[in-house]
């Protein structure tokens, strides 16, 4: 008989869990592409190498008007 593989509920993780999911895809999947254990682990440390899936862009929340100067000299 084959052994049933327990399902995971996505609703329970949070941001971080998520986060430490996606290096673990991306370190294995680094070493299953060939590079070595020191390689993988440079480019882990590395945060512009990673794919927009894993860290997506953070939204702008500064307002880009301009500062007001409450002295006018």
């Amino acid at each position: 008989m084959a052994r049933k593989r327990p399902t995971i509920d996505l609703d329970t993780y949070n941001a971080l869990d998520a986060y430490c999911i996606a290096l673990n895809e991306y370190y294995k999947s680094l070493r299953k592409a060939g590079f070595t254990e020191t390689h993988a682990f440079w480019i882990l440390g590395d945060r512009d190498s990673f794919p927009d899936w894993i860290i997506p862009n953070l939204p702008n929340r500064i307002d880009n008007l301009p500062y007001e100067d409450d002295d006018e000299d």
